[in-house]
């Protein structure tokens, strides 16, 4: 049974680091993509980032170059590295886990519950 829980969020001023993570228990980490999606209050959830089964990773163009995403299969765990956090950044961050294009689209059914990231000064 795929479980995912998220942890790590929090406030932080503009220009600030964050790290987040993502505990996957139940998930083939070699056969599956692991991503983030994030969801601003209202608006529509987005794709952030994700990392393939095969270790290649995918970003959003607003984040590429700000945001690392990164896992340790030997601890079950995904992350995401975020620096120089905007405004803009400040959503609910989700954890999903499927195929690649499952994880890429948000069409996946595997989430985690979500945490909160608030960039203000």
């Amino acid at each position: 049974q795929v479980h995912l829980v998220e942890s790590g969020g929090g406030l932080v001023q503009p220009g600030g680091s964050l790290r987040l993570s993502c505990a996957a228990s139940g998930v083939v980490f070699s056969g599956n993509s692991l991503g983030w999606h994030r969801q601003a209050p209202g608006k529509q959830r987005e794709f952030v980032a994700l990392i393939s089964g095969g270790g290649d990773t995918n970003y959003a163009d607003s984040v590429r170059g700000r945001f690392t995403i990164s896992r340790d299969i030997s601890k079950k765990a995904l992350y995401l590295q975020m620096n120089s956090l905007q405004p803009e950044d400040t959503a609910t961050y989700y954890c999903a886990t499927g195929s690649f294009n499952d994880v890429l689209t948000g069409r996946t059914r595997y989430w985690g519950q979500g945490t909160q990231v608030a960039v203000s000064s």
